[in-house]
């Protein structure tokens, strides 16, 4: 495939949104078609690939005590598995099989499926776990679904997992950070609990790698292996790889072009095209949309995570008879889900990532090339119904240079909820600890670094107590925990946690895109906007929201432009927040208004990231003095600048842009944080 083009680059007039759910691995979309759905439940198990290597998997694990499973995506790993050892009696003691998930939506979907199989209601013999929900029964269940950093809580309670028979670790692929320290406990515990067996499950890993890691086998005989790897055969057809002659200039225009030629010249197929971000998705649909009226038969469709799951499920369902659909998706489509009649497949040879810069204590969002792993990832996509083609946009040259595999999230993220869960689970040189892909010492050392400014450490890096001891339990950020803790001794520890709540549900405002709703949906924000920030904004809405009478909160909702949906999430949120802190004989108090004393504890956990308007017009860091702008979705950013400010989060699109902000003055961060921050006449 030859394509006239000037340089392999990234489009200079692209911009990129804020997309959550592409970047925050647990957020990622869970869907797998299934083509079996008309069949009973019995007969769609018995048509999974896994099913063949049933036994297998049986004696693998009574012989081995780590078994590394590689299987494609939809092959069944996930449901079957821990099925299989139910089935075959590992649960006899009353002990369970616990299954790990990267993704809340994944383990409650999961242990739906699979309950449904078993025939028993969610929560008996099947449940889940996740933050601030507990869908289990202590006595019943047997086959546990749970996100990773569950996992991590119950070793505090229980170092050996005794309550284990069985741990699957599923989708390690994604290598999150969670994953990852996972990984090197789970090492540790298996030379202690000899009859704990554990599965490593994934559509792509260095299995080879994980297996060695996990083997504790000293000699050179290899009857002593302590671990093995078994492949799945999934339903893999063979695909053609085609590379472009030259390298693009721009990759969005080449997608669409490539989907025109594909279309005009090779014989029907769905396509599914690879790009890095909402933006650019959303500009390749536009341009598919205006070719597909000038007679071109396509039916251009989006798939990213931030899309409504209304929106999510057009791309499984048959388009109009005479068209062909076109998928234009970010790199949830490599393995979170699985798209039916897909034969042909564009890579654009970049991902959006998350970088972590230890200097400045802030999160870059940037586009980089994939690895040779996703792009293999990738192309599989294509082979999953016939055989297939994929039209990969850069040349085989640049192909070999890719690193072979993706950097791990916790090479490349902030480290401080990783070296308190450490440190509380008793691991005090965390340098020493055995990760399957060591992070930088830098980051460590960042991490223990914001540990010891936020209290949660001493001079001696041991967790201090209370607070140490209590920021390690709580399922937050290590920022939020302390803002939370800090409102206890204040007096506003509700205000905080209405505030926490708001920031873990995607968005608390509908927006719609244009038109008259798009403008009233404004005013009605602005009713709520106040000259203190976002983070007291949000606290201004569930208020306002709280005093609504239940049965008109939708109407509500409805008339104000606010998410429902989101608004029952919160209150959810703040009523586990407060049974957490029971836990620690803590409770919520409101401090009724005082908005100085809750400015004062936003700072508390978020003094680090302190930013100043600097004369050169810009925001600067006042660690590691980083340029910043404030970003559009934030209320200060059609209000006059404020002068100092602390923000949550950093976004990287055209430029690094500060989230949810709340303004502060700067004698607080004395007051506050005089550890951290001293005052200069330098400036």
């Amino acid at each position: 495939m030859a394509m006239k083009s000037l340089k392999f680059l990234k489009p200079d007039d692209a911009s990129w949104d804020v997309d959550k759910s592409d970047i925050d691995s647990s957020n990622n979309t869970p869907f797998v078609y299934n083509p079996c759905l008309s069949l009973s439940l019995e007969q769609q198990r018995l048509k999974l690939p896994v099913h063949r290597s049933r036994n297998e998997i049986l004696y693998l694990l009574e012989k081995y005590q780590v078994l590394v499973i590689v299987g494609e995506t939809g092959c069944g790993k996930s449901t079957q598995i821990p099925q299989y050892l139910l089935e075959a009696g590992w649960c006899e003691d009353g002990k369970m099989i616990g299954v790990t998930e990267p993704r809340r939506v994944a383990a409650v979907s999961l242990a739906s499926r699979v309950a449904e199989e078993k025939g028993s209601l969610l929560g008996d013999t099947v449940g889940f776990t996740i933050r601030f929900d507990d869908c289990t029964d202590k006595e019943t269940t047997r086959i546990k679904y749970m996100t990773e950093g569950i996992l991590m809580m119950e070793m505090m309670e229980d170092p050996l997992l005794r309550n284990y028979a069985a741990i699957m670790l599923d989708e390690v692929h994604e290598q999150s950070q969670n994953v990852e320290i996972l990984m090197g406990l789970m090492k540790k515990i298996l030379k202690k609990n000899k009859n704990l067996r554990l599965l490593v499950s994934s559509a792509t890993v260095d299995a080879e790698h994980v297996r060695d890691f996990f083997n504790l086998n000293v000699t050179k005989n290899e009857h002593a292996d302590t671990s093995t790897i078994l492949s799945i055969e999934g339903r893999l057809y063979p695909v053609d790889c085609f590379y472009v002659k030259d390298p693009v200039a721009d990759y969005v225009k080449a997608t669409v072009e490539t989907v025109l030629k594909i279309h005009n010249a090779e014989p029907s197929g769905d396509i599914l095209c690879f790009l890095t971000g909402q933006e650019e998705v959303d500009t390749a649909i536009s341009l598919l949309q205006e070719h597909s009226k000038q007679s071109v038969k396509i039916f251009p469709l989006p798939m990213y995570g931030s899309l409504t799951n209304n929106e999510q499920m057009k791309v499984f369902r048959y388009c109009p008879k005479g068209l062909r659909k076109v998928v234009v998706a970010t790199n949830i489509a490599e393995t979170s889900i699985t798209i039916p009649g897909i034969v042909y497949v564009i890579d654009c040879g970049y991902v959006k990532m998350r970088w972590f810069d230890a200097s400045s204590f802030t999160d870059n969002l940037v586009v980089v090339p994939i690895s040779q792993n996703a792009a293999v990832q990738r192309a599989g996509r294509a082979g999953r119904v016939r055989s297939g083609k994929v039209y990969r946009l850069y040349t085989e040259e640049d192909y070999a240079r890719l690193p072979p595999h993706t950097v791990s999230e916790i090479r490349r993220c902030e480290l401080s909820s990783a070296v308190i869960k450490l440190k509380a689970l008793g691991i005090d040189n965390v340098v020493r600890f055995p990760f399957p892909s060591p992070p930088p010492a830098k980051n460590l050392l960042a991490g223990l670094e914001l540990l010891h400014a936020l209290g949660a450490v001493s001079d001696d890096a041991e967790l201090t107590r209370p607070l140490g001891f209590r920021m390690a339990e709580f399922p937050l950020s290590t920022h939020e925990t302390k803002c939370l803790l800090q409102g206890c001794d204040w007096g506003c520890s509700y205000e905080m946690a209405v505030m926490i709540a708001c920031r873990q549900v995607e968005s608390i405002f509908i927006s719609p895109a244009s038109g008259e709703l798009s403008i009233r949906a404004k005013i009605k924000k602005r009713e709520f906007e106040v000259a203190e920030g976002d983070l007291l904004t949000f606290f201004n809405v569930y208020s306002a929201y709280a005093a609504t009478s239940d049965d008109n909160k939708k109407k509500w909702c409805h008339s104000n432009f606010v998410n429902h949906k989101s608004m029952k999430r919160v209150t959810q949120l703040i009523n586990q927040i407060g049974s957490l802190l029971n836990k620690f004989d803590l409770k919520l108090t409101s401090c009724k208004g005082n908005l100085e004393m809750v400015c004062k504890c936003v700072v508390s956990g978020f003094f680090p990231n302190a930013a100043y308007l600097h004369y050169s017009g810009v925001y600067k860091t006042v660690r590691g003095v980083q340029d910043l702008s404030i970003h559009p979705s934030s209320v200060l950013y059609t209000l006059q600048q404020p002068q100092w400010v602390v923000f949550c989060e950093t976004v990287y699109t055209k430029k690094l842009m500060m989230r949810e902000l709340t303004v502060v003055k700067p004698e607080w961060l004395l007051e506050i944080a005089p550890h951290f921050y001293h005052k200069t006449y330098d400036r």
